[in-house]
């Protein structure tokens, strides 16, 4: 038995899978993070005196960070220079052993650091790449650098949130771990095609492509029929209520779709005139006219502190919820339930890390978190030492700063 829930090795289902992670941020370091807790071993590897996303948000008196808590559990530690000559034997050494190789980085870096596809089917034929850039080969913005942001404000994300004088920005990088998803989805796919076919391939994932998938609806609706919608910033367009709204003593969100949605809201407020009014017939039209519904609404929470607007919503099984702070989200009486926060202990820490679980559920072989983050370059002399490396050969590339 092994893992935080005893689960049995058999359960894994990528055991024995091994994965060489390069990635950096998010998007390919979460992709090698899905793979991690479906059972894959990944060994996370970045610069010898640590890479920059490790120091986001930092926590340790180190600079270990908060996502990097999140992004580096059940991961090997490596710390190397894949552009020094030694450096690049040590790749070619790890990519014989390996399933699969994740990268976001340019492709001319790629390229330099012998972690191309045509560079990694030589040493290892049926090696699966997982590439992720912000926009993909092909086309003008191929070599583009960019962050989760890029693809919020390319894609019409950005101009459809706040408000018109001002775009708005979503906090959480969504783009980027829809992303990192993706990418996992494609890796596993290409996983199981060589399990068939013997052959592995490139799999591929961008931002651009995550956030023009997630903007489609919009996009054909524009091709179409040339709505040009505006930001509304929190009242949805297609359908009402749906909308944010202050309580007495906090905020509340009310996301409504249909019609008997629509009656059983207009019967809470003891309104049915709402019902025959034939502006709010249908919910294209309800959202054409949402304004007029969310001041209503807006008017009733006002007077109702959020526990009561809150425990009515569920009365009339209305869809609603708190706008809760970071705090009132570790305090979340069903996350705790669920035990979807595990608390993991990292040195230097002085308390544990709340770590979300794998956030897809399965009945028979569910992810786990099986151990912390390393910290900077922890199994550097265990990783070589199965490559073959001596004590004292890897003593000298530590000191030459090769590992």
């Amino acid at each position: 038995m092994d893992g935080l829930h005893g689960k049995t090795l058999m359960s894994r289902v990528l055991e024995g899978i091994r994965v060489l992670d390069f990635g950096r941020y998010i998007a390919g370091p979460y992709c090698g993070t899905l793979l991690g807790d479906m059972g894959a071993e990944v060994i996370r590897i970045e610069k010898i005196d640590g890479s920059e996303d490790r120091f986001l948000s930092p926590l340790t008196e180190k600079g270990d960070g908060a996502l990097f808590m999140q992004l580096a559990r059940n991961k090997l530690g490596l710390t190397l220079n894949p552009m020094k000559p030694q450096g690049r034997e040590i790749v070619r050494k790890l990519v014989a052993t390996a399933d699969v190789v994740i990268a976001n980085l340019p492709p001319d870096t790629l390229l330099a650091m012998g972690l191309d596809y045509d560079s990694l089917k030589a040493i290892k034929p049926n090696i699966i790449l997982t590439m992720i850039s912000a926009f993909g080969r092909g086309g003008p913005y191929s070599n583009r650098v960019g962050f989760d942001g890029l693809g919020q404000a390319m894609s019409g994300a950005m101009y459809m949130s706040g408000t018109p004088d001002q775009p708005v920005r979503a906090y959480p990088p969504f783009i980027d771990f829809g992303t990192a998803s993706l990418a996992a989805f494609g890796t596993m796919t290409a996983l199981f095609q060589r399990q068939k076919t013997g052959k592995g391939q490139i799999v591929e994932g961008s931002l651009f492509n995550t956030a023009l998938t997630m903007m489609n609806g919009t996009a054909i609706e524009q091709s179409v029929i040339k709505r040009d919608r505006v930001a509304t910033l929190n009242r949805s367009q297609t359908s009402a209520p749906a909308d944010t709204f202050r309580t007495k003593d906090g905020w509340v969100l009310v996301q409504s779709v249909g019609g008997p949605l629509f009656k059983r809201w207009a019967d809470l407020m003891g309104e049915t005139h709402w019902l025959d009014d034939p502006r709010f017939k249908d919910d294209i039209s309800r959202g054409d006219n949402g304004e007029l519904i969310s001041e209503r609404l807006a008017q009733w929470c006002a007077e109702r502190n959020t526990e009561e607007v809150l425990q009515a919503m569920e009365e009339a099984r209305l869809p609603a919820g708190p706008v809760l702070s970071p705090q009132e989200v570790l305090d979340d009486p069903h996350i705790a339930a669920k035990g979807l926060f595990q608390s993991i202990e990292y040195p230097g820490l002085d308390s544990p890390a709340p770590l979300m679980s794998t956030p897809v559920e399965l009945s028979e072989t569910p992810g786990e978190i099986r151990h912390r983050p390393p910290t900077l370059g922890e199994h550097t002399d265990q990783i070589m030492a199965e490559l073959g490396y001596s004590e004292s050969e890897i003593a000298e590339l530590r000191e030459n700063r090769v590992v």
